[in-house]
């Protein structure tokens, strides 16, 4: 009990000082260290756990977020982020934008971490605010919705393929009933939610303001705007289809290579620079002042979401983890929601949606064999728990506050309902799946 009262109170701290305007960057170093010391880290493994923190969150995000930040400002400054703006919307209406934004995040999400897709669609969505002046929460859930669903419930996703691996499930029958269970989710937390936040409408911060002086001549066509924009998701798709089913050998070895998300947002940006900057006469010099913009305006949001990784690892150090775990073996009910249940509570504890799969792996798999349960919903249940409650030490929920320049109460009142809701949806197919399969 201890031990969730010391958290329940570090949470509580890191929100009352982000309300007061703390940068979230120190505030969440401020919190996670006392935290850590009162939870029984001892001084000396707890520098260590701050180096963890750091080194495991940079290592998974700083390159594709600044290499997704300078691509999403070239296709900015060049017009083609507006070309593609105009071009969905003369396709789908502006009416049903909507709809155009939750398909483009369920078609790049299926083969991106959610990071990568986040990082490559938000120029988007900021394009079509400012063309269609419509509130940027109304575009940005569910397109975030929609990646979100998929990289908890779709393989190859890390987390599905680990607990597909450890129940010992069908992957393909897991990627069926995980689009079956997809489909409503992404629909009531997207486009169903988003309507509800309308009155939530901040201002548009300036990361993506629209071309300066350097683009020349016409916009660019929509072709090589969409070709450009969405070469990331092409090359990671590519890799995936080669990993399942191409035989060792060079060829396998290099699309694999190409499709790692680093070398393949590097690709597109420097394809991006040549085919949207050189090409159309836009100087070097130009080019150079539009990347260190980009780098410029991403280097805050970098450092809050590396400091909500010191905050997440605190946590994982502490062994939180295992003390739910431990309690939610004392508990008696259906075996999926207590998948679900114990995977929310990891959740909602330790932030990381990963380390809460990978824990409550080992929690319930035994109840694959003892139970008969299905493994493949076993699965969904507990993918559908790992995105319970998303809070202040998840370096997504900073990541969505900051790029939309949200308060704290915005950010909890749409990304934190629109993950829990993703989550009790999921949870709901999952039960009604397993009254039929």
């Amino acid at each position: 009990m201890l031990t969730f009262l010391i958290i329940a109170a570090a949470i509580a701290l890191q929100i009352f000082l982000t309300a007061r305007k703390l940068s979230p960057f120190l505030s969440l170093l401020v919190v996670a260290i006392p935290m850590g010391l009162a939870l029984g880290i001892a001084p000396q493994d707890l520098v260590k756990t701050i180096d963890t923190g750091v080194g495991s969150t940079l290592a998974g995000l700083a390159l594709v977020i600044v290499l997704g930040a300078i691509l999403g400002k070239v296709l900015e400054e060049s017009g083609a982020a507006e070309k593609i703006a105009t071009t969905l919307i003369g396709a789908f209406g502006e009416r049903n934008i909507q709809w155009a934004l939750l398909l483009t995040g369920f078609l790049v999400g299926i083969p991106l971490y959610f990071n990568a897709g986040f990082i490559i669609l938000v120029p988007l969505i900021f394009s079509l605010a400012r063309r269609t002046g419509l509130p940027i929460l109304l575009l940005a859930i569910p397109t975030v919705a929609s990646l979100s669903t998929t990289h908890c419930f779709l393989p190859p996703h890390p987390g599905p393929v680990v607990l597909v691996n450890a129940f010992g499930a069908d992957m393909g029958r897991t990627l069926l009933y995980g689009i079956v269970m997809a489909a409503p989710a992404v629909v009531i937390a997207g486009p169903w939610l988003s309507r509800r936040l309308k009155s939530i409408n901040p201002p548009l911060p300036d990361l993506f303001n629209g071309p300066e002086d350097g683009a020349k001549g016409e916009p660019p066509g929509a072709l090589c705007s969409f070709l450009i924009a969405l070469s990331p998701v092409l090359l990671i798709s590519i890799s995936v289809i080669a990993d399942g089913l191409l035989p060792e050998g060079l060829a396998r070895t290099a699309l694999l290579f190409l499709g790692n998300p680093t070398v393949a947002l590097l690709l597109s940006t420097l394809l991006a620079f040549w085919c949207l900057g050189h090409r159309r006469g836009v100087g070097l010099e130009t080019q150079t002042r539009w990347l260190n913009a980009a780098i410029g305006g991403i280097a805050v949001i970098l450092l809050i979401i590396t400091a909500g990784g010191v905050f997440k690892q605190v946590l994982v150090d502490s062994g939180v983890g295992a003390t739910i775990a431990a309690l939610a073996g004392q508990w008696q009910m259906p075996p999926l929601l207590f998948a679900w249940l114990a995977t929310a509570l990891l959740r909602v504890m330790i932030g990381s949606s990963t380390v809460a799969v990978i824990t409550a792996a080992g929690v319930v798999g035994p109840l694959v064999e003892t139970t008969g349960v299905s493994p493949e919903l076993m699965v969904l249940s507990v993918g559908a728990g790992s995105v319970f409650g998303s809070h202040v030490n998840d370096s997504a929920f900073w990541m969505f506050k900051e790029f939309f320049n949200l308060s704290m109460a915005q950010t909890f009142r749409s990304w934190t309902v629109m993950e829990s809701t993703i989550s009790v949806v999921g949870l709901a197919g999952v039960l009604l799946l397993d009254l039929v399969v």
